[in-house]
C-alpha cells in the first residue's frame, strides 16, 4: 500500500461509496480472563508458543514469515489460518524498546505493503532506531489468506454502476450489483468470511506480541487501524503499551449514524478545497464561490450519469467512478492541484485525470488487476457491524438526512450504505463503548477537517478510553503524524520514545 493511510468507507461500493464503514465494532468471541496476564488464552498455548522462522523477503533490510493462527478462536483445534508478517530490525543508535506494529487503515489495507513502503523507511529516525518495525497483514488481507470476490473485469463493471439510482430499474441494478459482490465473495472465499473480524484479528495481534517476545504491544494505528487498536486495548488492556490511534474511528456508533457523520466530514472537506479552488486561476469550478463550486460539481456528476465521457482507456468516465476521483483527493490537500487539472479535463471531454484517481483509490493496476483491498473491506465491515439498511426503501426514508449532509455526496453514500444487506455471513459486532480500562495511556490523534473519520470520532473515542487522551490538528486532510506538522509529530515520538502523553487537549496548527 501507498503512503495513504484511508479508511476504506466506501471503496467496497458502487463507484465513490460503496461501503461506507458498515462495520466498526468487533465481532467474536472475546478472549478469556487470563489473556490480560502473562498466560496464554486457554486452548491457545500451542499458537502462543509457535516458532517464527524468519527469512529474507526480497527487500532489502526486510525479513518475513508467516504465523500461524486458529481459524475459529471458538474452536481452536478446528483448523489454522496463515498469517503474514514483516519486520524491519532497529537501527539504532540507543536502547531498543521493542516492536512496533502498524497497520495503515482500511479495512484491508495491507499493512506489510505499508511497513515496506512507507513507515519502516518514512517514520522519524529516532523511532526507526529504536523499534523493530513490525507488520501483519490481517487475516482475509494482501499476503493472509485474501478474500476475493471479483474479477478483474467484473470488478470494472461493478465500480461503474449508477449510486445514485434516479427510477425503480436502476434501484433494482445497484441492488443486483450488490448481491452479485456478494455471492462473489461467498463463492470465492465462503470458508473464511466469518472469521475476519476486527476482534479476530486484534486477537492475532496479541499472538504476533507473545511471539516478538514483547510483554506490551507498542502500535500506531491509522483510520480503521484506530478501531483495531482500541478493540486490541479493550480486549487485552494490561498487555497494552504505548498505542497510537491516529484519524480515529468511533465504535459506539451505528452503521447508519456512522455512514452519515462521514458524508458529512466529506461535504467539509469538499468545501476547504472548494474555498481554496476558487482563489486558484485554474480553477474548473469557478472563481467566485463554494456554493457556486458546489453547482458545477453537482453539474458535472449529472452530465457524466446522463452520458459518460472518453478516457483514452476501454472504459468511460461515468458519474459513479467521477465521484470516486473527487472523493479519493479529499484526503489529503496535496492532491488539490491534480483534483483540479483532472475535474478541468472532464469538462473538456477528457476523463483520463479523474480515472486515474479513481484506480488509485481502489487500487487498480493499469493491467486490470484489483488489489484484494476492496473485498477484505466488505468482508469485515459486514462481519464488524449489522447493515445500515436492509432495503431499498429504508435508503428511500433516509435520502433526506443524508442529503442534508452533503448536497454534494449525500446520496450517493446512502445509497452505498445498502450493500452489507446482501452479505452472505451475519454481523457478529454491535456498537459498543470502548474503555479498555487499565490500559495505560492511549494517544488519540484527530485532525478537524478530516474527511472521513470526521474530528468528533477521535474526541469520542479519547472520551471513552478510560486513559485516552486527545492531540488535535487543526488543519486538512485524513490523519496527522507524519503529515507536515512538527507540534504532532514531536508529541507523538515523544510518547512513543519516553512513554509521556501529550497533555490531553494538546492542540496543534
Amino acid at each position: 500500500m501507498n503512503t495513504r493511510r484511508l479508511l476504506r468507507t466506501f471503496a467496497i461500493g458502487i463507484g465513490t461509496a460503496g461501503l461506507l464503514v458498515s462495520g466498526c465494532s468487533g465481532g467474536g468471541s472475546s478472549p478469556s480472563a487470563s489473556a490480560t496476564g502473562t498466560a496464554a488464552p486457554e486452548g491457545l498455548s500451542s499458537y502462543y508458543t509457535q516458532k517464527l522462522s524468519w527469512r529474507d523477503c526480497g527487500v532489502e533490510g526486510f525479513e518475513c514469515t508467516t504465523m500461524k493462527a486458529p481459524r475459529d478462536y471458538d474452536k481452536p483445534d478446528d483448523g489454522d489460518i496463515d498469517l503474514a508478517v514483516s519486520r524491519k530490525k532497529a537501527t539504532g543508535p540507543g536502547k531498543r524498546i521493542g516492536s512496533l506494529l502498524v497497520n495503515p487503515g482500511g479495512p484491508g489495507g495491507s499493512a506489510i505493503g505499508y511497513l515496506q513502503g512507507y513507515a519502516a523507511l518514512g517514520y522519524p529516525a529516532q523511532v526507526r532506531a529504536r523499534y523493530d518495525m513490525v507488520a501483519i497483514d490481517p487475516r482475509g488481507v494482501a499476503r493472509s489468506e485474501p478474500v476475493e470476490c471479483l474479477t478483474g473485469k467484473e470488478m470494472d463493471a461493478f465500480t461503474q454502476v449508477d449510486q445514485t439510482p434516479d427510477d425503480d430499474a436502476e434501484v433494482e441494478k445497484l441492488g443486483t450489483a450488490f448481491e452479485k459482490f456478494a455471492q462473489g465473495c461467498e463463492k470465492r472465499s465462503g470458508e473464511i468470511l466469518p472469521y475476519v473480524s476486527t476482534v479476530d484479528t486484534a486477537r492475532d495481534m496479541d499472538v504476533l506480541r507473545a511471539l516478538l517476545g514483547d510483554e506490551k504491544l507498542h502500535y500506531v494505528g491509522a483510520s480503521y487501524g484506530t478501531f483495531l487498536g482500541a478493540t486490541y486495548a479493550d480486549l487485552f488492556p494490561e498487555r497494552a503499551g504505548r498505542l497510537v490511534l491516529d484519524g480515529a474511528m468511533d465504535p459506539s456508533l451505528t452503521a447508519v449514524d456512522m455512514n452519515r457523520d462521514q458524508t458529512a466530514g466529506f461535504e467539509a472537506a469538499f468545501q476547504s478545497f472548494a474555498a481554496d479552488c476558487v482563489k486558484q486561476p485554474d480553477c474548473p469550478l469557478g472563481t467566485t464561490s463554494t456554493a457556486d463550486a458546489a453547482t458545477a460539481l453537482k453539474q458535472l456528476f449529472k452530465d457524466l450519469d446522463a452520458k459518460p465521457i472518453p478516457t483514452g482507456d476501454d472504459r468511460e468516465l461515468s458519474e459513479s467512478l467521477a465521484t470516486t476521483g473527487v472523493i479519493a483527493a479529499m484526503y489529503d490537500e496535496a492532491a488539490w492541484p491534480q483534483l483540479r487539472e483532472a475535474l478541468g479535463g472532464a469538462q473538456r471531454s477528457d476523463g483520463s485525470g479523474l480515472l486515474s484517481l479513481a484506480d488509485s483509490y481502489y487500487e487498480r493496476e493499469p493491467n486490470g488487476k484489483y488489489a484484494n483491498l476492496m473485498f477484505a473491506n466488505a468482508a469485515v465491515n459486514c462481519l464488524d457491524l449489522p447493515p445500515a439498511f436492509d432495503s431499498p426503501d429504508a435508503v428511500e426514508k433516509a435520502l433526506p438526512d443524508f442529503e442534508k449532509s452533503s448536497p454534494v455526496f449525500g446520496r450517493g453514500f446512502a445509497w452505498a450504505s445498502l450493500n452489507c444487506a446482501y452479505w452472505p455471513t451475519k454481523a457478529t459486532g454491535a456498537p459498543q463503548r470502548t474503555e479498555a480500562k487499565g490500559a495505560a495511556p492511549i494517544v488519540v490523534v484527530g485532525t478537524t477537517r478530516d474527511p472521513a473519520t470526521p474530528y468528533k470520532w477521535s474526541q469520542s473515542l479519547a472520551g471513552q478510553l478510560s486513559s485516552g487522551t486527545l492531540l488535535t490538528y487543526e488543519g486538512d486532510g485524513h490523519t496527522a503524524y507524519g503529515r507536515g506538522s512538527d507540534c504532532i509529530d514531536t508529541a507523538i515520538n515523544t510518547y512513543l520514545l519516553e512513554g509521556t502523553a501529550p497533555t490531553n487537549g494538546k492542540k496543534c496548527t
